[in-house]
Order: C-alpha cells, then sequence, then structure tokens
C-alpha cells in the first residue's frame, strides 16, 4: 500500500456542536485525538469516541481501523457523571465493551432483555469511569469486560459513568441554521488505515470476503470476550491473510496481541472464519 499522502486532511466537528476544523498527518487514534484536542482547544482525554458522518452515538458509525477519504469526523466529549448501583441477580450483565484505542472503555452494546437493559441510566457510548471503587478509566475494553465478568452474583455492585456530552439544540427538530450541518455521505474506495503501531497508510477499501472476515471475527470477540473492537478484528484479519495453518496464525497472534491472551478456542474458531470467509461460506 503506498503511505499516507503528504496534504491528506479530514474535516471536524465536536458532536454536541462546534465550528469545522481540519486534521491531518495522524497515523493512530491516539495522534487523531491529540489532533482534535488541540484543533478545540479541548484535552485529548475529554475525547470519548469519534463517529463518521454523523453527530448522533451510533455505534454502527464508530471510527474504527479505517476512515474514508471523504468521511467528516464528529468527536463525542465526556459530559455528565452519574453514579449506579446494580444488584447482579443474574450471570450475565448484558454489556458489550469497546475502546477508542486510547484506553476510554465504554458501552457499545446492551442486550435488549438484560439485567443493565432494565436500568434505564446506563446507556449506550457511556464511558467506564470506576467499578466499585476502582478506577478503570485508563484500562483497556478486555479488562474492564473481564472485571465486569467477574463480579460476584448475589451481589450490589457500583459504576460510576461519564456520558457523552449533549447539546440543547439535539433535544428539539434541528433548524437548516444549525451548527452541526449535514456531512457527505458518500464514500470513496479509498481508505486511510490506523495502526496502533507503525505508519497509517491509504489502501483500496477491504474485499468483499475481508469485511465477511471482519465481522465474523468482531463477533466472536464480543462471544467469548464481551467487548466489540473493529480494529483489533481487523487486525486478526490481517494476521492470518498470508498464513497456512492454525498453528502459524496462533505464532503470528502471540507476537503482535500477546496481551489480550486470548483462549486457543478462540483463536481457532477465528482461523476457521477467515478460512470460511476466503472460499465464500460466510
Amino acid at each position: 500500500p503506498a503511505a499516507p499522502r503528504a496534504r491528506l486532511h479530514f474535516h471536524a466537528q465536536l458532536a454536541h456542536g462546534s465550528a469545522t476544523g481540519r486534521v491531518e498527518g495522524f497515523a493512530s487514534a491516539r495522534q487523531l485525538y491529540a489532533q482534535i484536542a488541540q484543533v478545540f482547544g479541548i484535552p485529548p482525554a475529554q475525547i470519548m469516541f469519534c463517529t463518521l458522518n454523523t453527530h448522533k452515538v451510533d455505534m454502527d458509525k464508530l471510527l474504527g481501523a479505517q476512515i474514508g477519504l471523504e468521511d467528516f469526523i464528529f468527536a463525542h466529549v465526556k459530559g455528565q457523571r452519574k453514579e449506579v448501583e446494580v444488584l447482579k441477580n443474574e450471570d450475565v450483565l448484558g454489556l458489550t465493551i469497546t475502546d477508542n484505542g486510547t484506553g476510554c472503555a465504554f458501552i457499545k452494546r446492551i442486550k435488549e432483555g438484560s439485567l443493565m437493559d432494565q436500568i434505564k441510566t446506563v446507556c449506550v457510548g457511556d464511558h467506564i469511569e470506576s467499578i466499585n471503587g476502582i478506577n478503570v478509566s485508563d484500562c483497556r475494553h478486555y479488562k474492564v469486560a473481564k472485571m465486569l465478568k467477574d463480579l460476584e452474583k448475589g451481589q450490589i455492585f457500583k459504576l460510576v459513568l461519564i456520558e457523552p456530552m449533549k447539546a440543547f439544540e439535539m433535544l428539539e427538530p434541528r433548524s437548516q441554521g444549525g451548527s452541526l450541518p449535514e456531512a457527505k455521505i458518500s464514500r470513496g474506495r479509498e481508505t486511510l488505515r490506523l495502526r496502533t503501531k507503525g505508519p497509517a497508510t491509504v489502501e483500496e477499501m477491504p474485499s468483499e470476503a475481508e469485511e465477511k472476515a471482519i465481522k465474523k471475527v468482531d463477533e466472536l470477540l464480543e462471544t467469548y470476550m464481551g467487548i466489540r473492537d473493529i480494529e483489533l478484528a481487523a487486525t486478526m484479519v490481517e494476521a492470518g491473510r498470508d498464513k497456512k495453518n492454525p498453528d502459524e496464525f496462533a505464532m503470528a497472534l502471540d507476537e503482535s496481541l500477546g496481551d489480550f491472551a486470548f483462549p486457543d478456542e478462540f483463536v481457532f474458531d477465528v482461523w476457521g472464519a477467515i478460512g470460511d470467509a476466503k472460499q465464500g461460506r460466510l
């Protein structure tokens, strides 16, 4: 793939309302948040996550490993803090956790009918700041998901959450003169691929088979670990692209993603999903 274009830039706004800024020259989510923070004069840690082409808290539009060259970036920043006490009377809470790539874990999905679905103050997009007084604001999503999973059944636990900042005008029908214009929805065939390690690259959009594999691996992450992470899923699919067997694939994952300590069964299922996608079985 070609190196990033020297003048490649993207337009951005704060999701709750702001002027339009321009960001460029970033290679990772961390660098992107630092650029956005500089443009809008806020601390980088205030940015919870970004969505593409919508100011809404839409988890289907989360910025992950790929940004289309025509995409408009909306940054969601920390708003109101809230505390909630929950009696864990079921084994499964019904939360799926993801993070923004810099250690800010937040709720991506709440399973309908689950224990947490009954607590209406807990919302999709909320950042999990602490669990039973333990600050987890700098923990990766898989660690937060494990802490929630390991909570003892039958006990009350306490969460401190921070919701994305909301604008007053979002509560009413928007006027044509609002501060959040409709962003361009068209997507080019090229994207900027962000990487945790190494430079960003301009690449062709993933093939249909790779898109299906990434989606399936993301679902497996939720099943096995209670997290969703498109960037992680894309990295895993990329790691398996030229591998000949599951042992080679497992070694590649250990080298690049050893911190996750993936279970063997999970790695085998991911390898199977990549193979199914290549053979057109997904």
